[in-house]
């Protein structure tokens, strides 16, 4: 199956007919079910960028270089969380925030050492603890450069030179890139990886690089953020799915083998560093997906404020503008032109061009369904929005390119069509340098304002430095001299402050900063008074001044107060409630449209020395120098970065034919807007009747059940009732996620049984609406990924599904359309019954899809698709309008995915059949063959023979489990029946006293629902006779009401 590939731009640029096409290069093979003459394809000489490489990597370096000069800080996680530590090992001080604290440990010092040994070289440049700041900057953008261009390189090799360049134009002008490139964010850390990872996936040459694939992205995960792994799942599935058709199982196994090892070797420095700061062995990366996914509602990410649906669609306008909506169609574009390709190579390209365009859609996918949104979250995905672009763009250039008379397209003239493409691209660099500029001349005030401390008369100083309420624009501890300190005001902000790194040395070893418990720390956001100083002790305070804000008493004007403050540095900022829309997303040469607040540094009166001469002789001196020169003129910024775009896009001639919300903690505040405070976000979020908006939870992994054996375990012993009286109650307690569903020895019985009942009844046991089906498959995926994890020794997850060791059955879940409805699949893997309501926007819940295959006294077919109300009121359900109904409507309304819930309720059946009980009449009615007529009904309890033998007699009683599938939004019952013969149960100490008496206490309403009088006496008698053989061999005493652990 070896073929020689033509490179269809290559193709459209010499005979112009080329249809849509994205090539791939030598390097894609088309893919083949058949296997066994597979070879390697022939290569073609790799095609190389059209520019020299270096000459790439000094745009991308120059860019990265004036952005860590230039680019404001626009997240305070990014100083507090990374910098303030970072300051505490180079310098001895430094804030320090609760993830920090011994107690928690969800921040790792082997990503902070790293930065802390690039920064000690700059002392041996400057003194200024400031140079140590810009240096470390200038080394993440270098490192960001050297990854950008190994993946320009890659790009340029593997798909079209032409794709690389549009990838170079979109990385070096996008105001996203701009910030990322710099920022010192794990976020950005892993977005470095992530372009060596995709671009080792993406390069063929020598064989598949999967494992240093893995590597680098378990790098970005282990070193940088965990959840940045994601990406790499598209990447791993084409290589599974490769090896799959080549046969290379073993090949893929030792890959995948080698990538984990790599990756642990990384964990395992990480663990280690990890263990010398905080003294106690820990997993960072654990520690903080714990956190985040499992903290539960007073914890995790949401606790710090909340973001509409759109929020991303919304920033990345921002920051990519005209190449995020390229970003966005390059899947339908690359879905097109799978569709129109003729040759099976260019189908393939088709399909890898795909491959590598499906992580940026995950990821924003991923990310816009959590509540709690942040900026950064975007950055790992970043380059991977610039190459779908970069495809989307290449895909339509090679289209519109075309001359042939027989399409549209080829009648319109070349001219005409390149001055088109041309015009957008040369507007979508015009725009991004704009907003770019824009961010540089309007929100550097911070970078900016605290200058004059460095310089002689404040530098020797030991003085405290006062934050208010712009507490979360402080750039760091490395503007301050070395003797000062920083200290908080307390402001309308009511959440919690950073506090001080301990600054003892002797007796406590290296560092006792990062392993001494620090106080007033907790990870529920709650605000702690003593981080707060008194205005009293302040030397020098920082403060903005907003010309249309009212002062109050927590946030004076401090600005105004000329009676105890001096001036002594101020810098403009920009106000977004006086400054319109223009003027907020982009700088305009020469038009006024931003009005700028003052950003002010003052002192105390009484503490006012003189400033000398700034000494202008060392490189800090005159990097900072240059700063405030460019700065000021900001024209000059601008049309350096033009030069560059225009640079690029000169060499780039192949293009010729042939309302937000702010979070409650202002940990990453928009600078564009004033903060907004609000109230708790504890509460579930309000929302409309049938209206759910899917959440990011996902219950914790399910630790193994001890010692389960499907032929040994027993089921457990659930007797849910009391001695009387009798209480109508939903009856409900919670439930943890290891217990969910519960399997045992009659896993074989009931598994069989359900499979005939199947069979022979079909959609009338069975059935799912098609407005119930996401919610079917959701649970049907949740079961495969539950019931793995919880019994190993039966179940074994597949890439397409779930394997039943015992039964040998194998069920794929992920082909479309699946074999067969998914409830049915669902309710062969556990014991349970199965049945999901959902809300429709009456507010009603209804049952919508359902596996009821062994209910004894009710059917789905009778109940499909009613609401929760009339299921129950249908079946006479005792008490339910007086006191049931109101509570269960309002639990059904409030239940959270993550509150799962048990009940369990019981029965007397006077037959021994567990699927329907046909004592109180035939499960589907008998009609006369002549007439058609109704001949033999079920009747319920009234059609049952009165006071059979006590062997007739069986215990029925059900575990039901409640829980809200965080996608779909349906409430999931699982029911479990565990049945039994009451001669069987009453051999335990002291259940026939106490059901006896259960029995006893049903009120009439209950009694008759139950069907006591058809067999009360029988039981009863039978109950007390065994009550009193335990009373006379000393089990139980009598009258004496011996209660269980409820419900056993």
């Amino acid at each position: 199956m070896a073929s020689q590939h033509e490179d269809p731009a290559s193709k459209a640029a010499g005979d112009q007919t080329s249809s849509l096409s994205t090539s791939i290069g030598a390097e894609a093979e088309p893919l083949s079910k058949t296997t066994k003459n597979y070879k390697k394809p022939k290569q073609k000489p790799p095609m190389e960028p059209p520019i020299p490489t270096i000459a790439i990597f000094y745009a991308f370096l120059l860019i990265n270089t004036l952005a860590a000069a230039f680019a404001p800080i626009q997240d305070c996680d990014e100083v507090f969380n990374y910098w303030e530590p970072t300051h505490y090992l180079n310098r001895g001080s430094g804030l320090q925030t609760w993830e920090y604290s011994p107690e928690y440990k969800i921040r790792s010092w082997l990503y902070i050492v790293i930065h802390a040994i690039i920064g000690k070289f700059a002392s041996l440049l400057s003194s200024r603890s400031s140079a140590e700041f810009y240096f470390v900057r200038m080394a993440l953008g270098a490192t960001c450069a050297l990854c950008e261009t190994r993946l320009f390189s890659t790009i340029c090799r593997t798909f079209n030179p032409r794709v690389g360049i549009m990838f170079g134009i979109v990385m070096v002008v996008s105001p996203g890139m701009f910030h990322a490139s710099v920022a010192y964010l794990p976020s950005s850390f892993s977005m470095y990886t992530a372009m060596l990872g995709m671009a080792a996936f993406m390069d063929w040459r020598g064989g598949l690089k999967t494992a240093p694939g893995m590597m680098w992205f378990g790098i970005g995960a282990i070193v940088g953020w965990p959840f940045s792994a994601a990406l790499i799942i598209p990447l791993l599935a084409e290589d599974l799915v490769l090896s799959s058709i080549t046969g290379d199982i073993s090949e893929i196994v030792f890959r995948y083998l080698d990538g984990v090892v790599r990756s642990l070797i990384v964990l395992a420095l990480q663990v280690a560093v990890d263990t010398f700061f905080y003294h106690i062995v820990t997993v960072v990366p654990w520690n903080i997906v714990y956190y985040n996914v499992f903290g539960g509602p007073s914890r995790g990410a949401n606790i710090f404020g909340t973001e509409p649906w759109d929020f991303y669609l919304r920033n990345l306008s921002l920051n990519f503008n005209f190449w995020f909506l390229l970003a966005l169609l390059s899947g339908p574009i690359l879905g097109l032109q799978f569709l129109l390709q003729g040759r099976s190579s260019t189908r393939a390209s088709s399909i890898r061009s795909m491959v590598f365009s499906s992580p940026f859609y995950l990821w924003l996918a991923v990310f816009s369904a959590q509540a709690h949104k942040e900026e950064r979250f975007m950055y790992p995905a970043y380059p991977f929005l610039a190459l779908n672009a970069a495809l989307a763009m290449h895909t339509i250039l090679a289209y519109v390119g075309s001359s042939d008379p027989a399409r549209l397209v080829g009648k319109i003239p070349a001219r005409f069509k390149l001055y088109v493409v041309s015009l957008y691209v040369i507007l979508a660099i015009d725009v991004s340098v704009a907003r770019t500029v824009g961010i540089i001349s309007a929100y550097r005030a911070p970078l900016q304002v605290y200058t004059p401390l460095q310089k002689p008369g404040f530098a020797q100083m030991e003085a405290n430095v006062c934050l208010g309420k712009d507490w979360y624009r402080f750039p760091s501890s490395y503007f301050l001299p070395s003797g000062m300190r920083v200290k908080f005001l307390k402001s309308a902000f009511d959440g919690l402050l950073p506090g001080q790194f301990t600054e003892a040395k002797t007796g406590f070893g290296f560092f006792p900063g990062t392993w001494l418990i620090p106080p007033g720390m907790n990870d529920q956001n709650i605000e702690d008074p003593s981080k707060h100083t008194e205005i009293e002790h302040c030397t020098f305070l920082v403060d903005s001044h907003f010309p249309g804000l009212t002062p109050s008493t927590l946030e004076p004007n401090y600005v105004e107060d000329n009676d105890t403050w001096e001036a002594i540095q101020c810098s403009r900022f920009l106000d977004s409630s006086q400054t319109n829309i223009i003027g907020r997303i982009f700088w305009i040469p020469d038009l006024e449209t931003n009005t700028h607040f003052l950003f002010t540094t003052t002192m105390d009166r009484g503490a006012i020395t003189r400033m000398s001469s700034p000494t202008l002789g060392t490189l800090s001196g005159m990097f900072e120098d240059g700063q405030q020169f460019l700065a000021e003129h900001s024209r000059i910024v601008l049309y350096s970065l033009l030069c560059i775009s225009f640079l690029i896009g000169a060499v780039a001639r192949v293009f010729a034919p042939g309302k937000q919300r702010q979070p409650r903690r202002a940990n990453s505040p928009d600078l564009e807007k004033p903060a907004k405070r609000n109230g708790s976000n504890f509460k579930a979020p309000e929302r409309k009747p049938g209206v759910w908006t899917p959440i990011d939870f996902a219950p914790p992994a399910a630790a193994p059940y001890p010692d389960w054996d499907v032929h040994t375990t027993k089921p457990l012993p659930y007797r849910p009732f009391k001695h009387g009286p009798y209480h109508i109650t939903m009856g409900l307690r919670t439930m943890q996620w290891d217990e969910w569903i519960e399997l045992d020895n009659h896993y074989l019985k009931f598994h069989d049984l359900k499979k005939r009942r199947i069979e022979e009844r079909g959609d009338k046991c069975c059935r799912t609406a098609p407005e119930g089906f996401d919610g079917a498959v959701e649970l049907l995926e949740e079961l495969c990924s539950y019931l793995p994890q919880r019994y190993p020794s039966l179940y074994r997850q597949t890439a397409t599904g779930i394997h039943n060791s015992l039964t040998n059955e194998t069920f794929d879940i992920t082909s479309r359309p699946l074999a067969e409805d998914p409830m049915r699949t669902a309710s062969r893997l556990v014991q349970d019954d199965l049945a999901i309501m959902f809300e429709k926007p009456d507010g009603q819940y209804y049952l919508l899809a359902g596996s009821i295959l062994l209910a004894g006294f009710w059917r789905l077919e009778d109940k499909f698709g009613m609401p929760l109300s009339e299921i129950h009121t249908s079946g006479d359900v005792p008490g339910f309008k007086e006191k049931l109904e109101k509570g269960m409507m309002n639990f059904f309304r409030r239940v959270q995915p993550q509150s799962p819930v048990l009940r369990n309720n019981y029965f007397v059946q006077v037959d021994d059949d567990l699927a329907w009980s046909h004592s109180i009449g035939p499960e589907d009615a008998m009609h006369d063959p002549a007439t058609g007529q109704v001949v033999l009904q079920a009747e319920g309890w009234s059609s049952a023979e009165k006071n059979k033998a006590i062997e007739h007699h069986h215990f029925r009683s059900e575990r039901q489990s409640l829980r809200r599938l965080p996608r779909s939004g349906g409430v999931v019952f699982t029911i479990r029946t565990y049945f039994h013969p009451v001669t069987e149960i009453v051999e335990e100490v002291g259940v026939p006293g106490r059901l006896a008496s259960a029995v006893r206490s049903w009120g009439g309403d209950v009694a008759r629902y139950k069907g006591r009088e058809r067999y009360g006496d029988v039981l009863l008698e039978f109950l007390d006779g065994k009550h009193r053989e335990q009373v006379e061999r000393g089990l139980v005493e009598e009258g004496g009401e011996m209660e269980a652990k409820y419900p056993f």
